[in-house]
C-alpha cells in the first residue's frame, strides 16, 4: 500500500500531469572562486559554465495544484583543450532534492532551481469527453 508512495517520495517523482517546460533556471558554484551564478538553459541548446558544457534534454514542472517540484534531464560534459570531452553527469536532477542526483565534480556544482513553461509553448489538450 505505501510502496508506491514511498518510491514517489524517495525518487522525487513528479506526477504524470507534470507540465513540460522549454527552459530551466539553474545555479552553479565555482568552488575555486566561491562565486554562485544563476543561468538559463534552453532545451537542446548547450551552454558553458566554466569548463562545463550543460545541455538540457527535458524539463518538467508540477502543476499549480501540486506541491512545487521541477526536474530536468541534463547532460554535463567537461571540455578540455586537445582532449575529448569528459562526461560528468547524465540524468535527472530534482529542484526539491538536489543531493539525490548531483553532479560530482571537483571544481563545479550545478543544480536545478526551476523549470519554465513558456506561454508560447504548445500545451497538450486534455481529451474531450462526450456527455
Amino acid at each position: 500500500m505505501f510502496g508506491g508512495l514511498v518510491a514517489s517520495v524517495v525518487l522525487g517523482a513528479v506526477p504524470a500531469s507534470a507540465l513540460p517546460g522549454d527552459k530551466a533556471i539553474m545555479q552553479g558554484l565555482d568552488k575555486v572562486t566561491a562565486r554562485i551564478s544563476t543561468f538559463e538553459v534552453a532545451l537542446d541548446q548547450p551552454i558553458q559554465f566554466g569548463a562545463l558544457q550543460i545541455t538540457l534534454r527535458h524539463c518538467d514542472r508540477a502543476p499549480p495544484e501540486d506541491p512545487p517540484e521541477a526536474k530536468a534531464y541534463l547532460e554535463i560534459l567537461e571540455a578540455r583543450a586537445d582532449e575529448a570531452p569528459i562526461s560528468w553527469f547524465q540524468g535527472w536532477m530534482f529542484a526539491s532534492t538536489p543531493a539525490l542526483s548531483a553532479l560530482e565534480h571537483p571544481v563545479y556544482d550545478v543544480w536545478v532551481k526551476e523549470c519554465i513553461v513558456s506561454p508560447e509553448m504548445p500545451v497538450e489538450e486534455a481529451p474531450k469527453t462526450e456527455n
